[in-house]
C-alpha cells in the first residue's frame, strides 16, 4: 500500500464510487495531495463531498457539484468566527480566491491544473492547517 493510499478513508472512496463523477481522477489526485500535505488530517463526507479535518475540526471541504470543476473551500469550521485582521495565511499563490480573511477557494477544472499546482497546494494546505488550529 502506498503512503498516500493508507490515508484515504474507505467510506469516502465508497461514496465516490457510487457517484460516477466525470472528474473522479481529479478528485482522487486532490485527496492524495491534501492528505499527504499534513499528517494530522483525516477525511470524511460533508456537504456531499470529501471533507478534511484536523483534530475533528473541518478545515477543507471539496465541492464536487456541479461536476464541471472541483473547488476546495479552505475555512475554519462550520461556525462563523470573528474575522482575523489579516488573511489566515500569507501566500503569494494565485491558487486562492479569498472570500474573507479566514475563507478562500481554490478551483480546478482538469488534472493538468492540479498537477501544475500540487507543490503550491500542498504548502497551502499545511500552512492553512497550522494557522487554523
Amino acid at each position: 500500500m502506498s503512503k498516500q493510499a493508507q490515508y484515504l478513508n474507505d467510506k469516502v472512496t465508497e461514496f465516490l464510487d457510487h457517484l460516477d463523477h466525470p472528474l473522479r481522477n481529479e478528485i482522487e489526485e486532490l485527496r492524495k495531495c491534501i492528505l499527504t500535505a499534513n499528517a494530522g488530517l483525516t477525511e470524511n463526507i460533508k456537504w456531499n463531498g470529501p471533507n478534511f479535518c484536523f483534530n475533528d475540526e473541518d478545515r477543507i471541504t471539496m465541492r464536487i457539484q456541479p461536476p464541471k470543476q472541483i473547488q476546495l473551500i479552505f475555512h475554519r469550521g462550520a461556525k462563523k468566527l470573528e474575522q482575523p485582521p489579516n488573511r489566515l495565511i500569507d501566500t503569494k499563490s494565485k491558487l486562492l480566491n479569498w472570500k474573507e480573511n479566514d475563507r478562500a477557494i481554490a478551483t480546478f477544472k482538469n488534472i493538468r491544473e492540479i498537477e501544475d499546482a500540487e507543490l503550491d497546494l500542498a504548502k497551502i494546505v499545511d500552512e492553512w492547517i497550522s494557522a487554523a488550529k
